[in-house]
């Protein structure tokens, strides 16, 4: 198992934190295993995690910058 080390918790968390643990009957440690358990039911799938859909628009006349006016000279 992997573990996850958290800095600078405020005292107010920290203690809102055990008190929620000791509603539920369990561990700090334990509240935070569960608190992220939960969190990753809110992540994207990998499967739509950075799908983009590209939308080409057309427009009359010409443009009225180049490329390079616009991204400069790296050309993105």
């Amino acid at each position: 198992m992997h573990s996850i080390m958290i800095r600078n918790v405020s005292p107010a968390t920290l203690r809102a934190l055990k008190r929620l643990a000791r509603s539920h009957h369990r561990s700090l440690q334990a509240e935070l295993r569960v608190i992220l358990d939960r969190a990753t039911e809110l992540a994207p799938t990998g499967d739509s995690a950075g799908s983009l859909e590209l939308v080409t628009v057309k427009t009359k006349g010409s443009p009225s910058c180049s490329r390079e006016e616009i991204y400069g000279d790296d050309g993105r």
